[in-house]
């Protein structure tokens, strides 16, 4: 019998599976097709009386498999489909647990939701040394649970509270972890793992030592599972704030089924799936993971020639930090600074996120020290000759970044890609600099450059597609997500997060305390509040840049004063300890800070919670509309990926633009109207893009 979704073959009483046959795409994730086929497939097996044995692997270097695919989780239109569709995969899986021979899974590469749950149906697994191998249950990332019997299983391999870990945040382990966990038997190299797989397949091992802490011992203890899920509970709220149903649901389920035999914990995991899976915030959050999909997509990839080696012009924090990302993929940088102070605050951002790693144990020690040395701190241009990527992090100057593009010019190859992480200056005005300036564009990330995930490309008019393309290939291979933006005031993110801030401050300015505003974005699902994350920016950049917005923008961009009096009184925010609010030495708030407070009016007013999310958030659509139309991006959807990994949009909201078509355009319309009237006609000018949408009777993301 053959199959077209893996290959099957009986080897002297054992069968092999192989997935990802004929395969065209890295990845091979399960399909209906796949589960229709392998439930044939399972059936021969168990017919055959002289099966010894089953073995699955994958055809794909690094890869087993990457889960259901997720296409099909979005075309699910209720929830008793959605539950179905789990019976039916778990029917499958449970084949497989069922069989009378042993079976094992060679787990090579990434492992993730079905694929696990289908290794976890096997006698054993058995995996890679391999950096990529991969093993994980993100379901709940996609706003669901594992459907397939993997609440089931999980939990009875590894114990409850490690299963917990890994069930309510999505995260994944390398292959050591995993079978430190016990959730795999066997590591060794992946090209023996075929040869010694029926070896193994038979070897009796000793018993495991799994869970020995007191708390996995007394899980089956009633009071004990009380204790476990009670404070699970607690630092899921404490994480999500209860805007993702998810985690909570999969506590429920958790809880109810315990010790349950089979049947009815697989019928309880159908259910809460299809309950999941029609819910707001998954739709939401399968639409951000299409967004982020379609984002590491690029047109002849494979024949771009990928960066050897990097520089960075400037050192400091953000310099500091772009240097740590290059050395931290293996390009060696070159960090040259004017003197040595800003060479060691460079070197000292980089220690810091190296340092981060380790501790989380994501680095070794080792690695660390290896990639900290191949930072080379300068201060002359010795070695520029060598460098593939130049990205400039000099002081927020015109005058400066023009002096030095047009000196570093001199001594760079002439295919060496030169970039400016400038967060609001002009890259047009930039180029002009440059003798080729084909090969410039902007680089902009997001502070602090370890953790924020988001970079804008940033095109200027004489800037050629094969240095876009270059770079897009550039930033993905460093593991963030790329956005292209043409120029403008801002570029995309800054441009969107100006009027946000903006109108914060106008609030502050009519009597809304500090506090209020921050809970009302906070219940918004924003990370921080609006007044924390001025001060997380920096009061003094937020002067900055609202000069050069209102330079920009004119009449609706008009700056709020308020920062201008704040910095008067050395009040920067969290980088000197006193904003909004007042900072400890290690950076934590400790409260409203009152010299903050002397400047606002006394008199308090009360706004309704509502009302202050819809002031700073309805100007930010209205922006974003007005960049449609400009044609700064090319969609809505680039809009809501700059949003979301570039200042934490709500994910559960699906993005900005989203979440404007799900509110209804023609109330937001007729929101920004009223404003006019009654707040301000210049700020609250209505975009003709946004206009045209509702006349129309059309969505952003139908536009």
């Amino acid at each position: 019998m053959s199959f077209e979704k893996f290959s099957f073959e009986n080897k002297e009483g054992i069968y092999h599976i192989g997935f990802g046959l004929n395969e065209t795409k890295s990845m091979t994730v399960i399909s209906k097709q796949t589960l229709e086929e392998l439930d044939q497939a399972l059936s021969q097996i168990s017919d055959d009386k002289n099966a010894k044995g089953l073995l699955l692997f994958s055809h794909i270097p690094g890869c087993f498999l990457a889960g259901m695919d997720v296409s099909v989780i979005q075309s699910l239109s209720s929830a008793i489909e959605a539950s179905e569709g789990c019976e039916k995969g778990q029917s499958v899986f449970n084949k497989i647990e069922d069989l009378k021979v042993p079976s094992m899974a060679l787990v090579d590469g990434i492992c993730l939701g079905g694929g696990l749950e289908l290794a976890l149906s096997c006698t054993k697994i058995m995996c890679s040394d391999s950096k990529k191998t991969s093993l994980g249950l993100p379901e709940v990332m996609l706003g669901v649970l594992p459907g397939f019997g993997g609440t089931y299983r999980l939990p009875k391999k590894i114990g409850l509270t490690s299963s917990l870990d890994l069930l309510l945040t999505g995260k994944q382990l390398k292959a050591i972890k995993a079978k430190r966990l016990g959730l795999c038997e066997y590591v060794m190299p992946s090209e023996r793992m075929l040869e010694k797989g029926a070896e193994y397949l038979f070897k009796k091992d000793a018993d495991k030592s799994l869970q020995d802490s007191f708390t996995e011992k007394a899980s089956e203890n009633f009071l004990a599972r009380g204790v476990i899920f009670r404070k699970a509970r607690q630092t899921v709220l404490e994480k999500t704030k209860g805007f993702y149903p998810a985690p909570l649901k999969i506590l429920d389920h958790l809880e109810a089924s315990f010790g349950k035999r089979r049947s009815s914990y697989l019928d309880s995991e159908a259910s809460a799936f299809g309950d999941l899976s029609q819910t707001s915030q998954s739709k939401a959050l399968q639409h951000v993971f299409f967004l982020q999909d379609e984002a590491k997509k690029l047109d002849g990839k494979d024949s771009i020639k990928s960066v050897g080696k990097g520089a960075v012009l400037g050192g400091g924090t953000m310099g500091g930090g772009i240097a740590w990302l290059m050395a931290n993929a293996g390009q060696a940088p070159l960090l040259k600074d004017i003197n040595t102070v800003g060479l060691e605050l460079g070197l000292k951002q980089s220690s810091l996120a190296f340092k981060s790693a380790v501790k989380r144990k994501r680095l070794s020690h080792d690695d660390f020290e290896r990639k900290q040395r191949s930072i080379k701190p300068t201060l002359n241009y010795d070695g520029f000759k060598s460098a593939d990527l130049l990205i400039e992090a000099v002081v927020e100057s015109m005058k400066v970044k023009k002096m030095v593009f047009s000196e570093v010019e001199k001594y760079v190859s002439d295919d060496c890609l030169l970039t400016s992480n400038t967060s609001s200056l002009s890259v047009n005005e930039m180029a002009q600099a440059l003798k080729k300036p084909e090969r410039f564009a902007g680089l902009h990330f997001f502070n602090p450059v370890n953790k924020m995930p988001l970079v804008e490309i940033v095109r200027h008019d004489g800037v050629s597609d094969e240095t876009i393309n270059k770079l897009y290939k550039w930033v993905l291979d460093v593991k963030k997500t790329p956005i292209v933006v043409n120029d403008c005031p801002g570029f995309l993110v800054n441009r969107i997060l100006a009027p946000f801030l903006n109108e914060s401050a106008y609030l502050l300015e009519a009597g809304v305390s500090i506090e209020d505003i921050d809970k009302a974005i906070l219940n918004f699902g924003m990370p921080m509040g609006a007044c924390r994350l001025m001060d997380e920016v920096g009061i003094d950049v937020c002067v900055h840049v609202g000069e050069i917005m209102e330079a920009g923008l004119g009449a609706r961009a008009k700056a709020n004063k308020l920062s201008e009096a704040a910095v008067a009184k050395d009040l920067l925010g969290r980088k000197n300890g006193k904003g909004f609010y007042l900072y400890d030495e290690r950076g934590k708030s400790t409260g409203v800070n009152p010299d903050a407070e002397a400047l606002l009016p006394s008199k308090k007013i009360s706004m309704d919670e509502t009302e202050i999310q819809m002031r700073c958030v309805i100007p930010m659509i209205n922006e974003a509309a007005m960049i449609l139309n400009e044609k700064i991006v090319d969609s809505a959807a680039t809009v809501d990926l700059g949003l979301i990994f570039g200042i934490g949009f709500p994910p559960f909201r699906g993005g900005l633009l989203r979440y404007a078509d799900s509110s209804g355009l023609d109330h937001i319309v007729d929101t920004i109207k009223k404003y006019s009237v009654e707040v301000d006609k210049d700020r609250y000018m209505l975009s003709s893009y946004l206009e045209d949408l509702v006349t129309n009777k059309k969505k952003f993301y139908e536009s």
